[in-house]
């Protein structure tokens, strides 16, 4: 009988014993991902990120992961060999050279035409033209015909100002574009330098210099 009771009270210790360890192993294992969990994120640049809200009973280590995604930054873009590339694409540059021709023609505004003349105060088509040109830095052919044929063509619809238009069959008259559907002329007898519709007369072609 004696013998019996400290078989079973030997027992009661050795199931309290791994009873215990089972229960220290399991808070090992639970505590153990939450230790163990270290995120780190490297962020080139200066990267703003937001706050994100805890979730009641998660371990703080967990509520702190950021979403990649969710990083507010405008990283550099690295090519091997090469600078940074901007993302921002440039505006295309004006045309100023354009506009020189444009404001020099338009000085002239109220001009006489004469037939033969080419500047400074009387002008016939193209010796208004050559003359504009001139006052730019350019030297271009003298007749309406020549200037047609030297000039590189240009399709209607990328004409810009400072372009010379072409008109009839023959290229026998010459103006200056000056956009928004505009050229500016020395047209004829009686009719001073001054700015037309483009479609004006029949159009020959289009040329830049």
């Amino acid at each position: 009988m004696g013998n019996h009771n400290r078989r079973s009270a030997s027992r009661i210790v050795r199931n309290a014993a791994a009873a215990t360890a089972v229960a220290a192993g399991a808070s090992a294992a639970l505590a153990t991902p939450a230790q163990a969990l270290d995120i780190n994120v490297p962020v080139v640049g200066n990267v703003s990120i937001p706050e994100v809200p805890a979730v009641p009973g998660v371990p703080s280590e967990i509520n702190n992961i950021v979403d990649p995604g969710q990083l507010s930054a405008q990283l550099p873009v690295e090519v091997p060999g090469q600078a940074q590339l901007s993302q921002t694409i440039a505006p295309a540059s004006s045309n100023s050279v354009g506009q020189q021709i444009v404001s020099v023609a338009r000085s002239k505004t109220g001009a006489p035409y004469a037939w033969g003349a080419s500047g400074p105060n009387a002008f016939d088509c193209s010796g208004f033209t050559s003359w504009v040109y001139s006052q730019v830095g350019k030297s271009i052919p003298r007749t309406s015909q020549q200037q047609a044929a030297a000039g590189t063509k240009v399709p209607l619809s990328q004409i810009q100002p400072g372009d010379i238009v072409a008109y009839y069959g023959g290229a026998s008259h010459v103006g200056i574009y000056v956009g928004n559907g505009t050229i500016i002329d020395a047209l004829n007898s009686g009719t001073p330098v001054g700015e037309r519709p483009l479609d004006f007369m029949p159009i020959h072609s289009v040329v830049r210099f």
